[in-house]
């Protein structure tokens, strides 16, 4: 047996334990003061950190930045950054409901996935490596944002910061089904508002000088579902619409929220030309667009190949097949990676269910995604 697997398989109870710890420290995205506790407790389990320091999150939690520097980094090499989120689309108290419990070979819970298992892996990979005295070639730089579930709006400047000090990036993100597939490449991911502006008028007295905001709205979505186009891997969903006041009034104003995917950074543009383009049947209607990509794709790049191919012979020497994948979610991988950054997503917990009742990892795939991952650390 490899080494870093044995060393991982004996101190499973303790990841275990970490992974629980973790995962009871409840941190949902829209509560800050519950994101800082949970930031503080794993500040507190950085053994061997140096540097570490909060970085503002405005109106969420705290992120958290650190730095290991262990034996053999040289100083110019580039670093490699590794990435997690401290928070969790679980409101607080869903333990209550959700508790967490080991049954039928898997650890269940609010978080575990996604992606509180990730970083306790983490923590034992440099673990191993201190404890065996492991040389790595890089520093490591270790950053936890706090708002990557609700769109990353204040850790992406500190993201892109960090991985242009960097030469590689790993993403401690869920692996893709119950395989744990790498994630090669992520969909690029925005949103657009159309509000219609109309002219209100009493539906039953004076109908004729109205201008219906929500029929010119409703003559709008099929328009803009049409500019999904399956074949370039674009998707384009009208997800939410809200409009008029009273059944007797003509509506003035309505208005619809879109979430566009785009495998290729390429597609952005026409596809905001498109929404910009858009223009009323109803003349005496109006329509305002805003919004664009906020996250630009991850496309799978030579460099992004190669890296993968370096994973996959560690995960051969600890007798895994690893896989690679594809998804339409987007991650904060999703902004190193368009800034060049050879980017490797998914390693963090191999399970299902995540943002679902159903969370929960599988307890056989936890030592040897701790050892793939110290054996990145120290090899790349």
């Amino acid at each position: 047996m490899h080494p870093f697997l044995a060393f991982a398989e004996a101190k499973q109870p303790a990841i275990v334990a970490t992974i629980r710890e973790l995962a009871r420290c409840e941190s949902p995205s829209d509560q800050p003061q519950a994101v800082n506790r949970f930031v503080n407790l794993l500040a507190d389990r950085l053994d061997g950190a140096i540097n570490v320091k909060t970085l503002p999150g405005g109106r969420f939690g705290n992120h958290l930045r650190c730095e290991f520097k262990l034996p053999g980094a040289k100083p110019g090499a580039g670093k490699i950054l590794v990435l997690a989120h401290s928070d969790t689309v679980w409101p607080m108290g869903t333990l209550a409901q959700m508790p967490l419990r080991e049954e039928q070979g898997r650890l269940w819970g609010p978080g575990v996935l996604d992606m509180k298992s990730g970083i306790a892996f983490f923590l034992f990979a440099v673990h191993t490596l201190r404890m065996l005295e492991i040389p790595v070639r890089r520093g490591i730089l270790f950053q936890v944002n706090s708002d990557e579930e609700v769109g990353s709006e204040t850790s992406r400047h500190f993201t892109e910061e960090a991985a242009r000090q960097s030469a590689i990036a790993l993403l401690l993100e869920p692996g893709t089904g119950l395989k744990g597939k790498l994630k090669t490449a992520r969909k690029g991911v925005g949103d657009y508002t159309l509000t219609v502006k109309g002219r209100a008028s009493h539906a039953g007295i004076d109908y004729e000088a109205g201008a219906s905001a929500v029929l010119e709205l409703a003559r709008q979505i099929p328009k803009i579902a049409a500019f999904t186009n399956l074949k370039q891997g674009i998707t384009v969903n009208p997800g939410v619409i809200a409009g008029g006041t009273r059944t007797n009034v003509v509506a003035a104003e309505a208005r619809v929220e879109v979430d566009i995917r785009i495998a290729k950074a390429k597609d952005a543009a026409a596809l905001d030309k498109k929404f910009r383009s858009l223009r009323p049947v109803d003349r005496r209607c109006s329509l305002h667009v805003e919004g664009g990509l906020n996250r630009p794709p991850m496309e799978r790049s030579p460099a992004i190949r190669s890296l993968f191919q370096t994973a996959r012979t560690c995960a051969k020497e600890l007798g895994v097949k690893l896989e690679e994948s594809a998804t339409g979610g987007g991650s904060d991988g999703n902004f190193t990676a368009a800034l060049g950054v050879p980017t490797l997503d998914g390693l963090g917990g191999v399970g299902e269910g995540a943002h679902a009742a159903n969370e929960s990892i599988l307890l056989d795939r936890i030592a040897d995604r701790t050892a793939l991952l110290a054996m990145l650390l120290s090899r790349l």
